[in-house]
């Protein structure tokens, strides 16, 4: 259904090639994964499945894409409209209508189905992926994680034959993806449909993969099944980085495959001396006793929609906290009304020094209460990533190079020369959060900072938030990444419907959550470990050798 040959692409004004000599091939009513670092060119090879490469992108392309017996060279993105269906990183971006209902029928419209039919699509995309409730509600209004939903329901009811799709889960909480790829696997199991998916959350998508395509930093590409091609890739989910720990083979692919191995790995570790006490790593000093942040009875309404009730908050220094729920939980809009620049329908912030940053000017505020949003490219405005890291440097007053040596630590390689909007999401995401992190303020807030980031990323973020807290900063992040939240964080605070329904150790929230443990916990249950970091500490006393 999808192959190609020898696929080569290279931009304007690059130094080197996107993607080299990739060859590959997706069958008919397969899934096929496609995997690498942020920046290795995942964007470009789907880019290129639909035909918007080269010819919206630009650049040269060298090689042939065939998508259903029709070669990419010779057809426009229009000429695989009937065929291919795209759903973008950026889904608000993609919208052409006002509301949820619209958005949906807007493709089917543009192929002339009739009126009766594009009823029936309609239903039948609400009930699969759990939009009926929104239908009549306006598409800015609707969280990020409902944007990707409908946006994905806008592609499915034109019937594709081919989905294409860029970070499908990255704004979905845990058991909204789940409910996503499985409709997607239903898609391709029951109707034949070929799914084309980049993913950096693998854990999420990796059981569902018939075949996998890892890119590397160089653009090559290795294809085949995901065991044999993720036992030596650079990113690999959860379960694979236990199954190598332990030496499993053939590795597992999901949770229900790894439990079914991991006794013997569970009576280790039930006998190694840390067991009771797994670190969360890497760790600061203990956290300090005074706040950094008291929030009080805040309030939040948009409208109709009470989106944050009555909700008490302490966030102390050196502390990094999650705030976790399903996606319209209310997490953004505490986040921006925490920081002071967004609204407020009652209630009270005050900083260490009892200041309200809602009182502040947004330039002196984000010295005190910096925000990443869900939407990074809103904080860049600049033509190069070069212009935006001097100005980073010169509004938060440090030596020039600062903000810089931020974004390589997060995104290594990114180039400076390159416009933001040229950039990957993860890579986007990256320099926003340099430019924030350049101010070094006291607390730092982020939406969703992993979307978009590989696991090297992650770990390099991770890093950074440790450095933060080890220095008293305090970092409160909204997060569906559940591997990330385990990590980094050491107490997580649950939001539903507005309201805070738990605040406690991360590993207590974490560990007994149907919903938000993370895959170590789920294998390892009831072992009190919630990484593969646990559990490499945890066997220390008594050797790493391969577990069976």
């Amino acid at each position: 259904m999808i192959r190609f040959e020898n696929l080569s692409v290279t931009y304007a004004g690059a130094r080197a090639p996107t993607l080299r000599d990739v060859t590959a091939e997706v069958d008919e009513g397969e899934l096929c994964l496609v995997v690498g670092p942020t920046g290795s060119g995942k964007s470009t090879l789907l880019g290129a499945a639909c035909a918007r490469v080269p010819h919206f992108s630009g650049g040269t392309l060298a090689g042939r894409v065939v998508v259903a017996g029709r070669d990419t060279r010779d057809h426009l993105p229009r000429d695989l409209a009937d065929v291919v269906g795209v759903v973008g990183q950026d889904p608000l971006a993609g919208f052409v209508t006002d509301s949820v209902e619209e958005e949906l029928a807007f493709g089917m419209e543009q192929l002339g189905v009739a009126p009766a039919l594009m009823r029936k699509r309609v239903e039948e995309v609400l009930d699969l992926l759990g939009l009926a409730a929104l239908r009549g509600r306006p598409l800015a209004d609707l969280s990020g994680g409902e944007q990707q939903r409908v946006a994905i329901g806008a592609v499915l009811t034109a019937q594709p034959r081919v989905l294409v799709l860029d970070e499908p889960t990255s704004a979905l909480d845990p058991a909204a993806a789940e409910d996503v790829l499985a409709a997607l696997a239903r898609l391709v199991h029951d109707l034949g449909v070929t799914v084309l998916v980049a993913e950096h959350r693998l854990e999420r998508v990796v059981q569902f993969a018939d075949t996998v395509i890892a890119l590397d930093d160089a653009g090559h590409a290795t294809a085949g099944p995901p065991a044999q091609v993720l036992a030596t890739s650079a990113v690999a989910p959860p379960v694979v980085e236990l199954g190598r720990l332990a030496g499993w083979d053939p590795l597992p692919l999901s949770v229900r495959d790894a439990r079914r191995v991991a006794g013997p790995l569970r009576e280790r570790l039930t006998t190694a001396e840390q067991i009771a006490v797994p670190e969360r790593a890497p760790v600061g000093p203990a956290v300090h006793p005074q706040p950094a942040l008291t929030a009080r009875r805040l309030d939040v309404r948009h409208g109709d929609v009470h989106a944050v009730r009555a909700v008490d908050l302490t966030l102390r220094a050196g502390e990094v906290v999650a705030l976790m729920g399903r996606n319209g939980s209310g997490k953004s809009s505490l986040l921006w009304a925490v920081q002071g620049q967004g609204p407020r329908s009652g209630g009270t912030v005050q900083l260490a020094d009892g200041a309200d940053p809602a009182g502040m000017r947004a330039a002196v505020a984000r010295r005190h209460v910096a925000l990443v949003p869900q939407t990074p490219a809103d904080l860049l405005y600049l033509p190069t990533v070069d212009e935006e890291c001097s100005a980073g440097d010169e509004q938060a007053g440090v030596p020039p190079g600062t903000t810089r040596g931020l974004l390589d630590l997060l995104a290594p390689g990114t180039g400076v020369d390159h416009h933001p909007r040229d950039l990957s999401e993860g890579q986007r995401l990256a320099l926003a959060l340099a430019v924030q992190l350049a101010a070094d303020p006291p607390v730092l807030l982020l939406d969703e900072p992993t979307r978009g980031l590989d696991y090297t990323a992650k770990a390099g973020l991770a890093e950074l938030l440790a450095r933060l807290r080890s220095r008293g900063r305090t970092v409160l992040l909204a997060s569906h990444d559940v591997e990330f939240v385990a990590r980094c964080a050491g107490r997580v605070v649950l939001l539903a419907d507005g309201d805070v329904v738990a605040d406690a150790d991360a590993a207590t929230v974490l560990r007994d959550s149907a919903t938000f443990a993370p895959q170590v916990a789920k294998i390892l249950r009831p072992l009190p470990l919630l990484t593969v970091a646990d559990v490499r500490r945890a066997l220390e006393p008594v050797g790493t050798g391969g577990a069976s």
